[in-house]
């Protein structure tokens, strides 16, 4: 993805956001220079837990079709994860634009809450892991919606309207999409960990090539290894 096009989808996600009534924290409007020296001084946990934007096309180059808007608000640590006791938890806010594919994927630790935000309709096709993590084309598979236990066949669509949420349980494979217009997501989870806990049942990568044509207008956590 060109640097032009992250920035241009940075300002119509935050309008979208906006729209909707989520407000997002103060640090999201930080510029690359003071988010550089805050993160050195006295905003360390924004860098260290990977808080901010993240524009992914998964690498493929056509993000309109496959992609995904996130940003994340708050999120613990592995180390806390391990211990069982501190911040051990996650929130994010995403949009998943009309018909544009989050590709089929699962996690090996995170449990999370995928909630409709407003806007479209968000649908999710589901399918259960066999023994060894890989998608079990056959078996039901049962999820929680909104506490309401509900089973559908192997790759059922489930949709939720504004307000509705599933809770997503570790190596539940799902794909997602906007239908009938774009969707705001709510992601509530266990700590996240976007380098090593996401297994895509195509090989492809979490995060976009970025080609530099003009300066961020704020960085993506995918930058902060390069640019903090």
């Amino acid at each position: 993805m060109e640097r032009s096009q992250i920035n241009e989808i940075l300002q119509e996600s935050d309008r979208f956001i906006r729209s909707l009534g989520y407000v997002m924290p103060p640090f999201a409007y930080w510029s690359p220079d003071e988010l550089r020296n805050r993160t050195g001084s006295d905003a360390p946990a924004i860098r260290d837990n990977r808080l901010g934007w993240d524009i992914t096309d998964y690498g493929q180059g056509c993000f309109d079709d496959l992609g995904l808007f996130l940003f994340t608000v708050r999120n613990g640590s592995a180390t806390d994860l391990a211990e069982g006791r501190g911040m051990l938890y996650a929130e994010k806010i995403m949009i998943s634009r009309k018909d544009q594919l989050s590709p089929m994927h699962r996690h090996n630790i995170k449990a999370e809450d995928i909630i409709n935000r407003g806007g479209g309709k968000l649908v999710l096709e589901l399918f259960a892991s066999t023994e060894d993590g890989s998608i079990d084309p056959s078996a039901d598979v049962s999820v929680l919606t909104d506490g309401i236990e509900r089973k559908l066949s192997a790759g059922g669509l489930l949709k939720l309207e504004p307000g509705e949420s599933v809770t997503l349980m570790p190596g539940v494979w799902h794909a997602f999409w906007g239908e009938g217009s774009d969707v705001l997501i709510g992601e509530v989870s266990t700590v996240n960990d976007d380098l090593t806990d996401n297994v895509f049942r195509e090989p492809i990568g979490r995060f976009s090539t970025i080609i530099e044509d003009e300066k961020p207008r704020h960085l993506l956590v995918s930058d902060y290894d390069t640019w903090l």
